[in-house]
């Protein structure tokens, strides 16, 4: 008989706050059966900056998953992200002996501990280790060597950090909304559960998670993570830059980044006036879509350049042939695909969230990859705990983070 079990999965954004309850179903089966939603209040770049105000909006969210989910929320898989949120790679290994034997699972437990063993900054604490590859004598390439005979194992692995007081906070913000924080995940890593196919993985993707006051991205090469980074600009940074340059209210610049056709590539659109709404009591006036286009292809540019930034540092510009996906709520924003393809001369989409069974139509959208992946990383994780004597979920496990 199948056993049936509940995963909460929160996803604390600088926008929203969304709270999603699923059920795992036998071997694959992940099902939602709820999802509740809030206005973000007391947080800034993914960082609390009022605890009561993160606190109430938690709650508020928790309160209208639980309304429609029918039962109460004890605890829950909360998503992290933000620009204080750091990704690097490093290595380690160990002797099996002087004479080969079989490599077993506490020598593959030894040797990535061996490699998340790295000096950090005080406070830092690290939140995922991620295998990359295994080496075993000479032979590399490894992705799990448990059972294979060798005398030295190593292991190339990649370290996702956070400064713990930041978690906490957010974890301290969660615990007063009435919920207990039950393990932490990196939303980029997330998201790219239910958004990158295994082929994108394997052959080489950028996933870009555009929040409302960072941007994530996370590299898939060979079917492990490669890179992750945070990079300080957001949404937020499109619409305030906007408000400031055509001089309306940000609710105003908000709706029009949404709505408009701002490309550049749309010259036959430049000379078109956009009415808007004026500040204080005075009527509205008009601006041309040509000034929209500038200010936001201008940030957009930013943005992308700095995306290319980080993957020259990493030496994987050339890395991803599958190209780049984009997700979050950044990921509507009206011409980046066309200019992402051509900045990057690779091909470009955006993430919608797929394999989770019984999704509202309003969640398979980019702005709910990171609250629909981590539903599907709580479930899956289920499972392989579940499943550990196996040899496939053991290979799972390691992967999982």
């Amino acid at each position: 008989m199948n056993k049936e079990r509940n995963v909460v999965a929160l996803d604390v954004g600088s926008a929203k706050v969304s709270v999603m309850i699923a059920q795992t179903v036998g071997e694959s089966d992940v099902r939602c059966l709820a999802l509740g939603t809030a206005e973000t209040k007391g947080l800034r770049k993914g960082q609390v900056s009022n605890l009561d105000l993160a606190a109430g909006s938690i709650r508020q969210a928790v309160e209208e998953a639980e309304r429609q989910a029918g039962f109460p929320v004890e605890s829950a898989l909360l998503g992290v992200g933000g620009s204080h949120v750091a990704g690097f790679n490093s290595r380690g290994g160990l002797g099996l002996g002087n004479r080969p034997r079989d490599v077993t699972r506490e020598d593959v437990r030894r040797a990535v501990e061996t490699a998340r063993q790295v000096r950090l900054p005080e406070g830092v604490d690290v939140l995922h280790v991620l295998p990359q590859g295994f080496w075993l004598d000479a032979q590399n390439g490894i992705r799990d060597p448990i059972g294979m005979v060798g005398r030295q194992l190593d292991v190339n692995v990649h370290l996702v950090t956070s400064p713990a007081v930041l978690a906490q906070n957010m974890v301290a913000a969660v615990n007063r909304a009435g919920v207990v924080v039950s393990d932490l995940v990196l939303e980029a890593l997330a998201a790219a559960e239910c958004v990158l196919s295994e082929d994108e993985r394997e052959l080489g993707t950028c996933l870009v998670d555009i929040g409302a006051g960072t941007t994530e991205l996370i590299v898939y090469s060979g079917g492990v993570v490669r890179h992750s980074a945070s990079i300080p600009i957001g949404g937020d940074h499109f619409t305030n830059d906007l408000a400031v340059g055509i001089r309306t209210l940000i609710g105003e610049a908000e709706r029009i980044k949404r709505e408009e056709v701002w490309s550049s590539a749309e010259l036959g659109e430049q000379e078109r006036l956009i009415e808007i709404a004026n500040v204080g009591d005075r009527p509205p006036r008009s601006v041309l879509a040509r000034e929209v286009a500038e200010i936001l292809d201008a940030r957009a540019q930013e943005l992308l350049t700095m995306v290319r930034r980080e993957l020259d540092r990493a030496g994987l510009a050339s890395a991803i042939p599958a190209g780049l996906v984009f997700v979050g709520g950044g990921a509507r924003l009206q011409g980046l695909l066309e200019m992402a393809e051509n900045r990057f001369s690779l091909p470009a989409r955006i993430g919608r969230p797929r394999g989770l069974a019984g999704l509202p139509e309003e969640a398979i959208a980019p702005e709910f990859a990171a609250i629909v992946g981590l539903a599907l990383y709580g479930g899956r994780a289920q499972q392989v705990l579940e499943e550990r004597p196996t040899f496939s979920a053991r290979l799972k496990g390691l992967f999982l983070g």
